[in-house]
């Protein structure tokens, strides 16, 4: 049984916006570092965005920085990634995934537990 379930992509035009959700079950949710993920065909996968436990921290990847913001809802366990002025190069699969850290790392190799994966396009 998949433990992290992804929602909220589709297709939006350049400068629009989606906000995905990841709901999370099974292991503590609130414990460990959880992150976002993207891969678009053709290329690796790559970070998009973590944030801590507490929420006291987050990073993000330079190319979505002031775009994208990460947060979570302790009370839902769910995790949210609203993404704003969405560029045709944000097209990607997303995935949500959970890290064993309580830091935040940027290699998904460190998070064992993953999504499904939502689709995301932005058109031109």
């Amino acid at each position: 049984q998949r433990q992290l379930v992804e929602s909220g992509g589709g297709l939006v035009p350049a400068g629009g916006s989606l906000r995905l959700s990841c709901a999370a079950s099974g292991r503590t949710f609130s414990t460990y570092v959880m992150g976002w993920f993207r891969q678009a065909p053709g290329k690796e996968r790559e970070f998009v965005a973590a944030i801590t436990w507490n929420g006291a921290s987050t990073r993000y990847a330079d190319s979505v920085k002031g775009r994208f913001t990460i947060s979570r809802d302790y009370a839902k366990n769910t995790v949210y990634l609203q993404m704003t002025s969405l560029k045709p190069e944000d097209t990607a699969v997303y995935y949500c995934a959970r890290s064993r850290s309580f830091e935040i790392i940027e290699a998904g190799a460190m998070y064992p537990d993953w999504g499904q994966g939502t689709q995301v396009t932005v058109s031109s």
